[in-house]
């Protein structure tokens, strides 16, 4: 069995009798008491996000889990069809599984789903994507110091703030962990 010296970001462990994923860990040493781990989890069947703190050196059951990279191909009603990128078979994966991905997923991506024997736990998806804005209102020259943003909708119909010199048609990079906008894509 392992500790919570093992813990990190995307790890599967067994708690409380749920298979839950580690979004976020802090290793805390206070002044004063014993040291603990603040996580935050994922119930990976129902997408609930809970907090728990865990005493330092607890025993965890962590889950080992498999990945494999897959392409998206089209939605169809609630399922998401996925391509495994060596067997060419198609995978079709509930909306339920997918959840807040489905803001960055657009035909032809790459993503890695995740197995726990045949079972799909979860997608992971690359730090970054690069979409294009297709309704935003247009910059006013001039208005860019402050630092200020605006809304816009890219191409999988997300919405988020980007600069007031973003306009549409424009490609942008995404941070999928956070949702925000990072920089303006290069052009290929």
């Amino acid at each position: 069995m392992s500790t919570t010296a093992d813990i990190r970001n995307n790890a599967v462990i067994l708690f409380k009798s749920k298979r839950m994923k580690v979004i976020e860990f802090q290793h805390v040493k206070p002044g004063k008491g014993g040291a603990f781990v603040r996580t935050k989890l994922k119930d990976i069947q129902s997408g609930k996000i809970i907090d728990h703190t865990f005493n330092s050196g607890a025993r965890l059951e962590f889950i080992r889990v498999e990945a494999k990279q897959v392409q998206f191909l089209y939605l169809d009603g609630e399922n998401f069809v996925f391509m495994d990128n060596e067997t060419y078979e198609q995978l079709m994966i509930h909306e339920n599984i997918v959840f807040h991905n489905k803001r960055y997923l657009i035909a032809g991506m790459n993503v890695d789903i995740i197995f726990d024997n045949e079972e799909i736990l979860d997608i992971r998806m690359p730090a970054h994507v690069i979409l294009e804005v297709i309704k935003t209102e247009p910059g006013f020259k001039g208005n860019t110091a402050t630092g200020a943003s605006k809304p816009a909708t890219v191409e999988t119909g997300f919405e988020l703030n980007v600069p007031l010199f973003i306009n549409e048609e424009e490609r942008i990079k995404i941070d999928t962990r956070s949702g925000e906008y990072v920089e303006r894509a290069k052009n290929n």
